[in-house]
């Protein structure tokens, strides 16, 4: 069976109703990085830290996987899907998909300050003076400044992979964009976002969101398999 390597980010759940950061509108525009998404936020308000993320979390029981994320857990039926996602929410397992690999971190998980506890939460919201381990427990999320621990995990799926699909990303952001270059010279590479998308121009390009762009892929892929 063909290993088909699937790279997610903001876009795929665009259409679930989960905001897009960099978009016009979206989280970003509300909450400045610096104060919500890194190390220094976490020392300087924990609590504004704690609150944007429970916000976050309590949106996230409220809203269901589109049909993207159907549409690529219905593909495990013919290839060896693995899925590496930057988003933070869970609809792709909620989908149904087997394998998925989170870059940045998991809203419904909370961790010790160091990452070596990790705990289940749901969607319950961390309160300050909840502990895990010795130390205030925090969102199991990789911040904007900190090591990307599944890096070495995703790239070894890349490396194997025969079929390898880009949605909903920029792939501004890095170190995840940089998987592209893990690519093997003769593996296709299909890109499905609604803007225009220079990332790779030798790759099979498909003007979409996600919901109608991995219709389209599907397409594609029952016609190469």
């Amino acid at each position: 069976m063909k290993k088909l390597v699937v790279l997610t980010g903001a876009g795929m759940s665009a259409e679930s109703g989960i905001s897009i950061f960099r978009d016009s509108g979206g989280l970003w525009e509300q909450y400045k990085i610096e104060d919500v998404c890194t190390p220094d936020a976490w020392i300087r308000n924990p609590q504004l830290v704690l609150d944007f993320y429970n916000a976050r979390r309590a949106q996230l029981e409220n809203v269901k996987p589109n049909a993207g994320h159907s549409g690529l857990s219905d593909l495990e039926q013919d290839f060896d899907v693995h899925i590496i996602t930057q988003n933070v929410d869970n609809l792709h397992e909620r989908a149904g998909s087997t394998k998925v690999l989170h870059l940045h971190g998991e809203l419904t998980k909370a961790c010790n300050e160091n990452k070596s506890i990790v705990k289940e939460i749901a969607y319950e919201p961390i309160k300050m003076g909840d502990k895990i381990g010795n130390t205030q427990a925090r969102p199991y999320i990789v911040w904007f400044g900190e090591d990307v621990p599944a890096m070495g995990e995703a790239i070894d799926i890349v490396e194997q992979a025969d079929a390898f699909v880009v949605i909903g990303t920029s792939l501004n952001v890095y170190p995840a964009a940089g998987l592209l270059n893990f690519v093997k010279q003769d593996v296709p590479i299909y890109l499905i976002d609604p803007h225009e998308n220079n990332a790779r121009r030798d790759a099979h390009f498909i003007k979409n969101t996600a919901v109608d762009g991995v219709k389209v892929l599907k397409d594609l892929l029952q016609y190469k398999k």
